[in-house]
């Protein structure tokens, strides 16, 4: 298992870290990429192998995955923009989805994994989008990808229920120590 090299930070104090390094600004760009790409085929897994075609869970499970994979294209045409050829770097599932994706049973444990990660999500996007010292080719494309990331929340929410939010906590909670970041 990966342990977090540093004590838990907050997304404020790791985004002010991240930014002002560019080897660092960067291999956190490719994991974005990653990340954007893995979640849209996460995502339409977890609709295809439980929502039923035609419901709810799997139009907002199929927006969902068409807004992720914009938001690679979007990453992507950052990282182009900056000299840099888009790839899938990293194993996808080493760090907080190892700790997570376990717990996924049925439609609303996936969705309680995606709406835990959608909301750790969010405290870093809100931050890099707020942040006036950003780089500003990256402000911009999180600022663009912050409402639907919170469209993402909500959906997601809406698909789980108490129990399997309950339910998940724990390797939520797991993956954010993991991932160095105060819960």
């Amino acid at each position: 298992m990966h342990v977090a090299a540093s004590a838990p930070r907050s997304s404020a104090v790791w985004w002010a870290e991240t930014r002002t390094d560019p080897s660092r600004l960067h291999t956190w760009l490719f994991a974005q990429y990653r990340g954007e790409v893995t979640a849209a085929r996460r995502i339409l897994d977890l609709r295809d192998a439980h929502a039923t075609p035609g419901s709810r869970a799997h139009r907002l499970l199929t927006v969902i995955a068409g807004q992720e994979r914009d938001h690679a294209a979007w990453v992507g045409e950052l990282l182009r923009a900056r000299g840099l050829a888009p790839a899938l770097v990293g194993a996808p599932e080493a760090r907080y989805w190892k700790q997570t994706l376990p717990g996924v049973a049925d439609l609303e444990t996936g969705c309680a994994v995606g709406a835990h990660a959608e909301a750790m999500r969010l405290e870093r996007i809100e931050v890099i989008a707020g942040d006036a010292a950003a780089p500003r080719d990256v402000r911009e494309v999180f600022a663009r990808i912050l409402p639907q990331e919170r469209f993402h929340e909500r959906a997601f929410r809406s698909l789980a229920t108490p129990a399997s939010l309950a339910a998940t906590g724990a390797a939520h909670e797991l993956g954010r120590a993991v991932l160095g970041l105060e819960a």
